[in-house]
């Protein structure tokens, strides 16, 4: 089992920086893919970015604005978000998959990650 919980969430001006954070406990490696997704009312859950065994992957929208970073000795991902738009606005989720470097599974989407955290509100004004 794997517990997550969010945080950093926040009201912040478009063109201003957020960072999230994801505390893992339970059982926990630097195998695992650890991913965050966002989900604005009446939208779908659509990703943002995930880490594997140190590769990064990005969302379109997100990229060159968002860094996603890992720090396995205190087991928490964080998301940077710079130049923030009013469009990302959404609820924010981090998500975990065990040993996800070794299965394969397409990180992009939502399926294939097995724990997911509470998520945690960012609202970006215009």
């Amino acid at each position: 089992q794997v517990q997550l919980v969010e945080s950093g969430g926040g009201l912040v001006q478009a063109g201003g920086s957020l960072r999230l954070s994801c505390a893992a406990s339970g059982r926990t490696a630097s195998s695992d893919v650890m991913g965050w997704f966002r989900q604005a009312p009446g939208k779908e859950r659509e990703f943002v970015a995930a880490w594997s065994g140190g590769v990064l992957y990005y969302a379109d929208s997100v990229k060159g604005r968002f860094t996603i970073s890992r720090d396995t000795a205190k087991n928490t991902v964080y998301l940077q978000m710079n130049s923030l738009k009013p469009e990302d606005t959404a609820v924010y989720s981090c998500a975990a998959v065990p040993m996800g470097y070794y299965l394969r599974r397409d990180y992009y989407r939502a399926q294939s990650y097995d724990y997911w955290g509470q998520g945690t509100q960012v609202t970006v004004s215009s």
